[in-house]
Parts: C-alpha cells; sequence; structure tokens
C-alpha cells in the first residue's frame, strides 16, 4: 500500500518579502480600476464607488474575476496594470 504524501501545491520554499509600493499623493489625473473579485454583493460597492468617481470627474474602468476562489488571471493582471494607475478590489460577503 503506497504510504500518504502531503504535497505543497506552491512552489516557494520561504515567503518572499516585497516592498510596499508608494501610495499615490492625490488621485487627480489618475485612471482608478475597480476590480470585482465575484464575490455575492461586492458589485454593489464598486457600483457605488463607480458613480461617485465618475461624477467627480475621474477615469474608471472596470474589471472582473471569474469566480472569487480563482486568482486573477495573468492577462488580466496586465491589462490592468497597462490601463489604470490605482485598483481597487471590491469583496464582500
Amino acid at each position: 500500500m503506497p504510504e500518504n504524501i502531503l504535497l505543497d501545491p506552491t512552489a516557494e520554499t520561504a515567503a518572499v518579502m516585497q516592498p510596499r509600493l508608494a501610495r499615490s499623493q492625490s488621485i487627480a489625473g489618475k485612471t482608478i480600476g475597480l476590480l470585482d473579485i465575484a464575490k455575492m454583493r461586492g458589485d454593489e460597492f464598486l457600483n457605488r464607488l463607480d458613480e461617485l468617481l465618475t461624477a467627480r470627474g475621474y477615469t474608471v474602468k472596470r474589471y472582473r474575476k471569474r469566480h472569487f476562489t480563482h486568482l486573477a488571471p495573468i492577462e488580466l493582471k496586465q491589462q490592468i496594470k497597462s490601463e489604470c494607475d490605482l485598483v481597487v478590489e471590491g469583496l464582500a460577503d
């Protein structure tokens, strides 16, 4: 009978520490991305935030993950990075 083996699905042997990016001093002139991670009612928060930011003249772009349990695809992350200066990730429970 084969031995039970616990496999770690991550490739890391140690956590990678990365410094935080500097925060913008102002959002004036910035394109703001709103990422819906597909949790129930998270879109309600982002819809309202979109309304408020748009009413104040900010440029807003919307994005959505397929499902909250899945990581955002690299293509989506690259798209957000190329199109936005700031990102708000909305989730709810």
